[in-house]
């Protein structure tokens, strides 16, 4: 099939755009180019994100970067084990001078929400968040609260399962688009990052940062996900990948459609980034780990031989025959 050539989108601006943000990053942030690509890919894809990685691989700095460079509203959430719902979500509060109750908003009310160790809330404080992050409003005392239209969360966790931290249920992880790992960085990225802070004048500060794109030119962009072009034989790729997760013997729990249609979602915000308005095989493949991975339970067996979700997805994937 081809691909409609009068309906093509003009992406040199948009490229010009993502090509500053991801520069000011690096400058910022040493290697992790992979993993900036795939937070990029989520924010656009409108989809809500989940680092993991040891301490002091900057997840946290990575997304108050990303929520720096574009111009919206930012507020930050550390979770620990005593955080109630009401410090999450907000409290209503009785107005003496009105005798009405007014309502206060918590820090989930901005435009790109840091979840700071998400792990280390109860599940009381966890299921605060899963009405919000899926349908993007918060319901207090029977008043719906709606959220902005460009409502994020990038939340970050540590993978070393430590006192005081809570496995997220099944169906908060399933709403986060992608889960993301951040490694170690290589030798030479680790050599840079200490020449950096030993000059410590090539240390760029966030304060001193601008944001490089506004509110509407990121949801514009996000308009031009519709113009994606993806033929009939990717779409039936996504689904035969999905439907392996069901009938493996390694996996007990597989993917939901909303798994197919976030790596179909995803496919389409990774293409825009690389310059194209049609999806390759290639785009599916390489989102595919980061949309799977955290939505898959293994079986017992397959966790006692030493699979890790990790590599179950990628054996699932490599399965099925690449479509020409």
């Amino acid at each position: 099939m081809e691909v409609n050539t009068e309906k093509r989108v003009d992406l040199t601006l948009f490229s010009e755009k993502i090509q500053v943000l991801k520069d000011w990053i690096a400058m910022v942030i040493v290697g992790q180019e992979q993993t900036v690509d795939l937070v990029l890919t989520a924010v656009l894809a409108n989809g809500h994100v989940l680092l993991e990685g040891v301490p002091g691989v900057a997840k946290t700095l990575l997304a108050r970067l990303v929520a720096r460079l574009i111009e919206a509203d930012f507020s930050r959430i550390q979770f620990t084990p005593d955080l109630m719902p009401s410090d999450v979500l907000g409290t209503t509060v009785f107005n003496m001078k009105t005798n009405d109750f007014d309502f206060h908003q918590g820090p989930v009310f901005a435009d790109i929400v840091l979840v700071d160790e998400i792990n280390r809330a109860p599940a009381k404080t966890q299921a605060a968040l899963f009405e919000v992050m899926e349908e993007r409003q918060v319901s207090i005392d029977g008043t719906t609260h709606q959220m902005g239209e460009l409502y994020t969360i990038l939340a970050t966790q540590n993978p070393v399962e430590q006192e005081g931290t809570y496995k997220l249920p099944e169906a908060q992880l399933d709403r986060f688009l992608m889960k993301i790992t951040m490694g170690y960085p290589s030798l030479e990225e680790e050599v840079d990052i200490l020449e950096r802070h030993h000059t410590n004048a090539s240390l760029v500060k966030l304060d001193s940062l601008a944001p490089v794109l506004t509110k509407e030119e990121l949801l514009s962009l996000r308009r031009l996900m519709e113009r994606v072009f993806v033929d009939r034989t990717l779409l039936q790729y996504i689904a035969l990948i999905v439907q392996q997760t069901r009938t493996s013997k390694a996996v007990y729990l597989g993917a939901s459609p909303r798994a197919s249609v976030a790596m179909m979602q995803a496919s389409k915000a990774y293409a825009l980034l690389q310059g194209r308005d049609f999806v390759t095989p290639e785009d599916i493949k390489f989102i595919a780990p980061y949309v799977l991975q955290h939505r898959l339970i293994l079986t017992a067996e397959a966790e006692m031989e030493g699979y890790s979700s990790v590599k179950v997805t990628q054996r699932l994937i490599d399965k099925v025959e690449v479509p020409k």
